[in-house]
């Protein structure tokens, strides 16, 4: 086989494989028609708040909190050198 005759048979090969994967590309496509969109809204537009009537309390809730440690914290054995 002369290196013409190998050259056409591949570029005939390179383009069924070209024209099959658009084929095969238009054929998975969907050509159904678009979806409808859902509900409208209506007229009068709700946010889609909970609201309760609570009276609020005369005092905290939570009282004053203090922390447990006071100042800076010691370093770990390992990196006290660091410094």
């Amino acid at each position: 086989m002369s290196s013409k005759n190998l050259k056409v048979m591949a570029a005939a090969v390179g383009a069924g494989a070209l024209i099959s994967g658009g084929a095969l590309t238009m054929a998975s496509n969907s050509w159904a028609e678009p979806e409808t969109p859902g509900p409208v809204p209506t007229e009068e537009a709700t946010i889609g708040e909970t609201t309760t009537e609570t009276v609020a309390p005369s005092t905290p809730t939570t009282s004053s909190v203090v922390p447990e440690i006071t100042g800076p914290a010691a370093l770990p054995p390992e990196q006290e050198g660091a410094l």
